[in-house]
């Protein structure tokens, strides 16, 4: 039987006894790295706000023979990003990769309908949880004089429709990618990104018009239409949608040694979307 930790047969073990922090890790690409990661020898770190979920994935990583530790946190605070990382550090004593998976667009909507406290917690969501992720696990990377960090954009920065504040956030977690590359290659660390298309999710456990668990966004005129026509522009040279298993494909690659010469880089993983 086909291990759920398996998506490719994994292809080796890249990742053996690398302490590896996914967060996003309870649904979707999040929860795909987490299982890739693990497949490649990885301890995996699932870092996420609804319990649920996140034990659904330890359950499945766990049961399939890896090592898994849940971290329950709100990212869009620094004090609580500060706190995933001290929790991991004191559980194995090290952070080698970080993968910051979290965001997601909360509404679709044209930009001038947006109010300032939607454009706050689109930025909230989409971009302050990497930067305090980021800013949260540089100490102690520097101190090991090694880590591997990899940030997940998205192609809506080409031109997607009706996502601005998204937009923006995805813009400046690519800025975000190449500046720290640049600061701390010297102390050892990498730092790189994934850019995804449309990626279909089979295992949505959380709505992407939820702000934080058991808060729903008030729902706006015209949503489902605006998410539709923005599904419907992005076809690829491959000609299908991408897999969460793609993406997770693509940051394994990142946190590897295979990659151990590359940083600053964003990996373009729509399938050809332009």
């Amino acid at each position: 039987m086909t291990s759920v930790l398996d998506p490719l047969a994994a292809g080796g073990k890249r990742l053996q006894d690398k302490v590896c922090i996914v967060t996003g890790a309870g649904q979707g690409i999040g929860r795909a790295t987490a299982r890739r990661f693990a497949a490649e020898g990885g301890r995996i770190v699932i870092a996420e706000r609804t319990e649920t979920s996140a034990r659904e994935t330890a359950d499945q990583l766990t049961q399939a023979g890896a090592e898994a530790l849940v971290a329950i946190v709100d990212l869009s605070k620094l004090a609580e990003a500060e706190r995933l990382m001290r929790e991991t550090v004191e559980a194995f004593g090290r952070i080698d990769v970080l993968v910051n998976v979290v965001g997601g667009t909360i509404w679709w909507q044209p930009y001038h309908q947006y109010t300032e406290e939607q454009i706050m917690l689109e930025l909230e969501r989409s971009l302050l949880t990497t930067l305090w992720c980021c800013k949260a696990v540089l100490p102690i990377m520097i101190g090991q004089k090694s880590g591997a960090i990899i940030n997940f954009g998205s192609s809506v920065t080409r031109g997607g429709l009706y996502r601005v504040p998204y937009a923006v956030s995805k813009g400046g977690i690519e800025a975000l990618t190449t500046t720290l590359a640049a600061e701390n290659g010297r102390h050892g660390i990498r730092v790189n990104g994934v850019t995804p298309g449309t990626t279909i999710i089979t295992d949505r456990t959380t709505s992407r018009l939820t702000l934080r668990p058991g808060q729903e966004a008030d729902p706006i005129e015209g949503t489902e239409a605006f998410m539709q026509e923005t599904r419907g522009l992005q076809k690829g040279a491959l000609m299908r949608t991408g897999r969460a298993e793609d993406q997770a494909a693509a940051a394994a690659f990142l946190a590897s040694e295979d990659a151990a010469f590359i940083t600053g880089h964003m990996i373009d993983c729509s399938g050809g979307a332009r």
